[in-house]
């Protein structure tokens, strides 16, 4: 069988950036073999302050980066009205409970289409838990372990990765020894997924082999 490749996507989900590399990901991904991790990285974490959209900065960035690559992949997308932005570590430990229950990338795109598409508080545990409900997670269930921060623990240990992995901006995609900052081309991640397959392959070969010094 041909090898698995985990494929790293370090992300805010309030990051529009992250949104937009949804598609090129889904397209270099098609038909090979990989396992895609959504990891969090907080841009802002609490209690430092986050960004607010009736403050300059957002808009500029938005008009001069944001809404020009979203008309270039075809991507619906607008700033949201939330203000200020919301912290998203609950939304992470919730992605936490998502991905134990097999739905990881589905939560993510949900959490995208929320915040970027319906101008929902991701901050909200209400909110959370319902969102979750819509992609087939149990809401009650889901809330009880956002109250409890069931998940809290496990959420820091993936942050501490970010950290050992120096991750400084997002999206940020780490596959085998090669890293993409930034929205990936499609040609670029899958060149990239294929070169880490192959390195795979030869080194479950190496291991079952002989050489004249022995095994």
């Amino acid at each position: 069988m041909t090898d698995q490749v985990t494929i790293k996507i370090f992300s805010d989900y309030v990051c529009p950036f992250c949104m937009l590399a949804e598609g090129p990901i889904e397209e270099a991904t098609k038909d090979l073999y990989v396992n895609i991790e959504w990891m969090p990285f907080e841009l802002r974490a609490h209690p430092h302050p986050t960004l607010r959209p009736e403050d300059d900065y957002l808009p500029a960035i938005w008009a001069r980066a944001v809404y020009p690559m979203a008309r270039e992949l075809g991507v619906d997308i607008t700033l949201p009205t939330v203000s200020p932005q919301p912290y998203t570590h609950l939304a992470f430990e919730g992605y936490q409970y998502a991905a134990d229950h097999g739905k990881g990338t589905e939560y993510t795109h949900r959490m995208f289409q929320a915040f970027f598409q319906e101008d929902q508080d991701l901050g909200n545990p209400a909110v959370l838990a319902t969102l979750a409900a819509e992609i087939g997670l149990d809401g009650n269930a889901f809330r009880a372990a956002l109250d409890n921060r069931t998940y809290q623990s496990r959420h820091q240990e993936a942050l501490r990765e970010a950290q050992t992995h120096q991750i400084q901006s997002v999206p940020t995609i780490l596959v085998g020894t090669t890293r993409l900052e930034g929205v990936p081309t499609p040609a670029a991640l899958r060149q990239a997924i294929l070169n880490t397959q192959a390195d795979q392959q030869l080194a479950a070969a190496s291991k079952t082999t002989c050489n004249v010094d022995g095994c």
